[in-house]
């Protein structure tokens, strides 16, 4: 298994800020730009999932990771509701979307397999992991 030195290292958070950062983009300007409270939850929403996973990280134990991942799990859940909203009301059409969607479904997922695995563990940091060497450096 390949560990991760660092949160920036997880697909899971990749796939997050890749996400926000389309969302951050889309939200830019047109109809979604110009609704400043769907637009100022929609971005927090998107960018709430990455800030869990980097925070869960840095607390060096399975339980609390796991945790944060779960917050991370509802803000990708909220961010997804979020775009359904914005297709309802016409700010985004369904092709631009999709690829949204892909984003979130895929990080989604990653996040319900790391914690299955985070649970498997027992309580225990994951074998090699040094606290006091967090990065691997």
């Amino acid at each position: 298994m390949i560990s991760a030195k660092r949160y920036e290292d997880l697909a899971i958070w990749q796939l997050s800020v890749e996400l926000r950062n389309r969302i951050f983009k889309l939200t830019e300007t047109g109809p979604a730009g110009r609704d400043v409270e769907f637009r100022d939850h929609i971005r927090k929403s998107a960018r709430s999932a990455p800030d869990n996973i980097a925070e869960g990280f840095g607390r060096f134990k399975p339980r609390p990771f796991a945790q944060f991942l779960r917050v991370a799990r509802a803000s990708l859940m909220e961010t997804r509701s979020q775009l359904q909203d914005a297709i309802a009301s016409g700010y985004f059409s369904e092709e631009v979307t999709g690829p949204l969607f892909s984003l979130q479904l895929r990080a989604l997922a990653g996040c319900t397999r790391l914690i299955k695995y985070l649970e498997s563990c027992k309580g225990e940091a994951p074998a090699g992991w040094d606290p006091n060497n967090p990065f691997g450096e």
